[in-house]
């Protein structure tokens, strides 16, 4: 029988560039430090570590308050500990919040909320945390707390769209945003779209296809299971990414030959990417496996709407 709990995905954004700069050994020790901390603040505010998840925590919350309070802390404490670090090194938080019924099997927690507090992990920005609307119910304010609504954001694997919100937590920021704990009014117009309302266009070979921005990540590439199939010798097998952060579709290239990327009435060079990633926007091209300089590279159109 499944139980009533509040979930809380927390994520070190920008790990991968540590792990470039320091080496597997001293990043993996450095993550690790920072995720076993995330726990011990969790389980000091009411919470139990379900897992950690390389660079990531799971923890369930007795209910909203407890989950809010813990997040706020670990934000602020987070953040004050990374201004010490150098730049390069600097690994901010994201955190997703939701509450909602789940199921405890092997000490594990499966359920709408792990999958609605995953994927605004992932959606949310460094320093930032998203929460459902149901996690703000009946949660009082603290010092400097405050919530924005977003609207509703489709979810990946979920009929209806969830309600978020943006947990604002700097002492210092003006309180100009009333805290909302109930539900959306149904008649407010932004529930007719998506608040995250983008979309990508892919096209190649006379046929398109379109992604709204809650279907990121896709993968394009050579294998027949890619969201976005490009049969080219050429084009790896999974060849690059697209992917939703903080308000942008990002191009992530995991190719052997790379990737060109050429932005429609753009001066100046192709932007070369070996394991590289840009953020895209307006329209453009992507070359796949070789430059543009190759008359017969496979050739993606893009546009950002």
């Amino acid at each position: 029988m499944g139980v009533q709990t509040t979930v809380v995905f927390t994520d070190l954004h920008g790990s991968t560039s540590v792990f470039e700069a320091l080496g597997n050994a001293m990043a993996t020790e450095a993550v690790t430090q920072i995720t076993t901390w995330i726990g011990q603040q969790c389980v000091f505010n009411g919470g139990r570590i379900v897992k950690t998840l390389g660079d990531g925590v799971l923890a369930m919350f007795p209910d909203g308050q407890h989950a809010v309070n813990a997040v706020v802390e670990l934000q602020r404490a987070h953040s004050k500990r990374i201004m010490r670090s150098p730049l390069s090194l600097r690994m901010p938080m994201r955190i997703g919040v939701a509450s909602g019924e789940v199921e405890i099997v092997a000490g594990d927690c499966y359920g709408d909320a792990v999958n609605v507090a995953a994927r605004l992990c992932d959606l949310c920005g460094p320093y930032q945390i998203w929460s459902n609307a149901a996690a703000l119910e009946g949660v009082g304010e603290s010092h400097g707390v405050t919530y924005r609504v977003l609207g509703p954001i489709s979810i990946r694997g979920r009929a209806e769209p969830c309600n978020v919100y943006q947990i604002e937590w700097h002492e210092d920021l003006a309180s100009d945003f009333l805290t909302m704990q109930a539900d959306l009014d149904p008649k407010d117009a932004r529930l007719e779209r998506d608040a995250l309302g983008r979309e990508v266009e892919l096209t190649w070979l006379g046929e398109s296809k379109r992604f709204k921005s809650f279907e990121l990540p896709i993968q394009l590439g050579r294998v027949r299971d890619a969201d976005f199939v490009v049969n080219d010798p050429r084009v790896s097998r999974i060849h690059a990414r697209l992917e939703w952060r903080n308000g942008s579709v990002v191009f992530v290239d995991a190719s052997s030959y790379g990737s060109w990327i050429r932005f429609l009435g753009a001066a100046g060079s192709d932007v070369l990417l070996r394991r590289e990633e840009c953020v895209l926007h307006g329209k453009g091209e992507m070359a796949l496996g070789a430059s543009f300089s190759d008359a017969s590279v496979p050739t993606v159109s893009f546009s950002i709407l």
